[in-house]
């Protein structure tokens, strides 16, 4: 972990997204949009099982899903008295949550020792906001604009990688990872995969966004963890007014 010694812990944003499948159903789909579906499902169908069966998991490709919140904490105050700030972006409508990130990560986090940390990022949500961004014709941030770039010259964190440490084993979860160091984690009432269903037949986005907020504090606590750090007690985490 030498190699983070560099870091501002304070100049870190950590972050989770939550996504859901761009309709509430196979049947909302277009005949155009069934058909593209089809054939990107092909890869995770088994035996007796159709593409609508399967539409649920269209949440995980920026083609076919959507972003319905994004939940970010940063630190301020470390070493001496580190507090945990949170914030959360949540919207029906997909472009004002991510013209409002956007706008936070060009004014605040824009400088050359800002770092995005998430759990996966680099496969799933720094990606997944750039692709979303674009489809509604938002300017990427500095943060997230990586065209051209060469890995080990974009600086994004993601400690599933750090936990990897340089080997090629599946994923991980964040959960997991919490279990091992010793994270309390909240008994909440959803996971990810209920995350579309809370959604579409709940209507409670409220609901998505306390779960994702707690995911965000996990991902700070192991961070700090990993990299040999105190975690920052419960009584110094800031949460939104929603």
């Amino acid at each position: 972990m030498h190699l983070l010694s560099q870091l501002d812990f304070n100049k870190i944003l950590f972050l989770d997204i939550e996504t859901v499948p761009a309709q509430p159903s196979f049947s909302s789909l277009s005949p155009q949009w069934q058909h593209l579906w089809e054939k990107k499902s092909k890869s995770i169908l088994k035996e007796n099982i159709s593409a609508a069966d399967v539409y649920d998991r269209s949440a995980i490709y920026a083609e076919f899903g959507k972003v319905v919140c994004i939940c970010a904490g940063i630190i301020t105050g470390y070493p001496q008295n580190p507090i945990l700030r949170l914030k959360s972006f949540y919207n029906d409508d997909e472009s004002i949550l991510l013209r409002e990130f956007a706008d936070l990560l060009e004014v605040y986090f824009s400088t050359d020792r800002s770092r995005l940390c998430a759990h996966n990022g680099k496969e799933f949500d720094f990606p997944y906001l750039s692709r979303r961004m674009l489809v509604h014709g938002i300017k990427l941030p500095l943060m997230l604009d990586n065209a051209g770039k060469k890995p080990w010259e974009i600086a994004h964190l993601d400690t599933m990688e750090l936990w990897k440490m340089g080997d090629f084993k599946s994923y991980t979860s964040l959960e997991l990872l919490a279990n091992l160091f010793g994270i309390p984690t909240p008994k909440d009432d959803i996971d990810g995969s209920m995350v579309a269903q809370v959604y579409y037949r709940e209507n409670n986005l409220k609901r998505i966004v306390d779960y994702c907020l707690k995911d965000v504090v996990t991902l700070c606590q192991l961070f700090l963890k990993m990299n040999n750090q105190a975690t920052i007690s419960e009584s110094s985490i800031i949460y939104p007014t929603h």
